[in-house]
């Protein structure tokens, strides 16, 4: 019996494996940080035999409310991401399963690597419509790629979608891939609508270092760089400096940044309501997106979401906040689950790759709702 995780965004450190029903494991922090929750790795033992895995001490994790009512993610092709058994204890999380074949992988969530981020970037090049755009390089000296997609001309305005500036949170750039593989659909009546109103600025990956560690919620430095946009860095944050500079030479006349929550086992928006400038012009923006979005597919909800920000209180380091300030435009951060969306639940998936992409798609009903009224 063998445990590894050395290999793109694998995350575990191994207690002890000798026993099927004794396996003992711990994750690694985010580098020169407390942060700690991701985990992925690949397990060789004798199929059709139980095995029961415990990941110890995660009362101190970075969110332990996140793993009540959570189910690993397991694979035996890396391709189909199915959910398996657990139990929660406080600390310890419990794994208990029967392998069909020599070597599976686990996940807290369906991992998308490095290598499927160059694919798709690759590929989105490929259409007429879009363009990729090398802005700078990252700490651990991977490219920041933005995908350009859409032809600018005065009067059309800017879109822009941001995801995985945690890293851990894959969902953010499954919800991507959808996305574009709708927008640079040259048959898709509404794409067609979309792109002769606006232009889209799409970052897959925030976070490209981060990612390839196998952190949760830092780049290579340690740093949150859900934290650094009032004042980023070239020294700690070079991700969001490239891209707000990027911002500042296009403009933004609405910013989306996809993430994934691991608590609420739903799909939200969270606003800008706490802002300095918020007026009656964003909260009617924000008001028709979400309105269009609950009529679009029945994933998406309003009743449950973070608390509220105080008018004049909200977080200016956080993205949505400092570019919807900024930019005085409509700005959201959508939120997925790590576990399953509990208004459609699926036992044998949870919330897939498959339903992430699906959303992608219907994100673009949302934004067809308000691209006329952005300015």
């Amino acid at each position: 019996m063998r445990i590894s995780s050395n290999f793109d965004s694998g995350n575990i450190q191994v207690i002890r494996a000798e026993d099927p029903l004794n396996i003992q494991l711990s994750i690694r922090k985010d580098n020169q940080s407390e942060f700690y929750q991701w985990f992925h790795f690949k397990l060789e033992t004798q199929s059709f035999i139980s095995h029961q895995i415990t990941i110890t001490d995660l009362e101190k994790s970075a969110y332990p409310g996140g793993w009540q009512n959570y189910q690993a993610v397991a694979s035996y092709d890396r391709q189909e991401w199915f959910r398996v058994e657990c139990e929660f204890d406080g600390d310890t999380l419990t794994i208990a399963h029967t392998p069909e074949f020599e070597n599976i992988y686990y996940a807290y969530f369906a991992p998308y690597s490095y290598e499927r981020h160059l694919d798709l970037i690759s590929w989105a090049q490929n259409s007429a419509e879009c363009r990729q755009e090398f802005l700078g390089e990252t700490l651990d000296g991977r490219d920041m790629s933005l995908l350009v997609v859409g032809q600018p001309e005065e009067g059309k305005k800017a879109i822009w979608v941001t995801a995985r500036q945690h890293p851990g949170e894959t969902m953010a750039e499954w919800l991507v891939e959808g996305f574009l593989e709708r927008l640079l659909d040259e048959d898709d009546g509404l794409a067609r609508h979309l792109l002769d109103k606006a232009v889209f600025y799409v970052v897959p990956n925030m976070n490209p270092d981060g990612a390839a560690r196998g952190h949760l919620r830092t780049n290579a430095k340690g740093v949150n760089l859900n934290r650094e946009w009032q004042a980023p860095s070239m020294e700690n944050s070079p991700e969001v400096f490239l891209v707000k500079q990027k911002m500042q030479v296009t403009g933004v006349d609405m910013f989306l940044d996809v993430h994934g929550d691991e608590a609420l086992p739903y799909n939200f928006v969270a606003g800008c309501e706490g802002n300095p400038n918020y007026s009656n012009r964003l909260q009617t923006l924000e008001n028709s997106f979400k309105s269009a979005l609950m009529v679009a597919t029945p994933e998406f909800q309003d009743e449950h979401g973070y608390d509220k920000d105080e008018p004049g209180k909200g977080n200016l380091t956080v993205a949505a906040n400092a570019i919807g300030h900024e930019f005085d435009c409509l700005s959201y951060t959508l939120e997925m689950p790590f576990k399953d969306n509990i208004t459609l639940p699926d036992p044998v998936y949870g919330w897939s790759p498959a339903r992430c992409k699906q959303l992608g798609e219907d994100v673009l009903i949302a934004m067809r709702a308000v691209v006329d009224i952005l300015r």
